[in-house]
């Protein structure tokens, strides 16, 4: 969690924390070129699946949804070069950086889904690292269905 700046350690439950081997703070190297593109957050190595998880700490507000599924789509343009083939980022995780303020969390959720994204609330937590949620090759989330 070398390159989380410590503000956003509270975005992470404390027990999922030392589960991460590597990070990266991606906006800031990604910020050359990039001034004024939109950027993800980080990027972490999360040991237990062997996976590179995306994390971006953002107001969960309904006028960020946008803002925050242009940033996936900037990210993942901007890695493209950077990537090795058939590399790819298992899961981009929204984290609340304070409160949540949808309107309608479930009609957000569908369409954060769509694009790959997952809202996880105030916390990442060890149930957002596991396999659930793993990606169709075309970056959209499968989730199992409850009966």
């Amino acid at each position: 969690m070398g390159a989380i700046e410590a503000s956003h350690h509270v975005c992470f439950e404390e027990g999922v924390r030392s589960t991460f081997q590597d990070s990266l703070d991606l906006d800031e190297a990604l910020r050359a070129g990039n001034d004024q593109a939109n950027r993800w957050d980080y990027l972490l190595s999360h040991s237990p699946s062997n996976e590179v998880v995306a994390v971006e700490p953002h107001s969960a507000k309904q006028d960020e949804i946008s803002t925050v599924i242009k940033k996936r789509t900037a990210a993942r343009e901007q890695l493209r070069p950077h990537l090795r083939e058939g590399a790819q980022i298992s899961r981009w995780l929204w984290v609340a950086s304070s409160g949540v303020y949808f309107a309608d969390t479930e009609k957000v959720k569908k369409l954060l889904d769509q694009n790959g994204i997952l809202f996880v609330g105030k916390k990442v937590l060890e149930k957002h690292l596991g396999a659930k949620g793993k990606p169709d090759p075309d970056g959209r989330l499968k989730r199992k269905r409850s009966k």
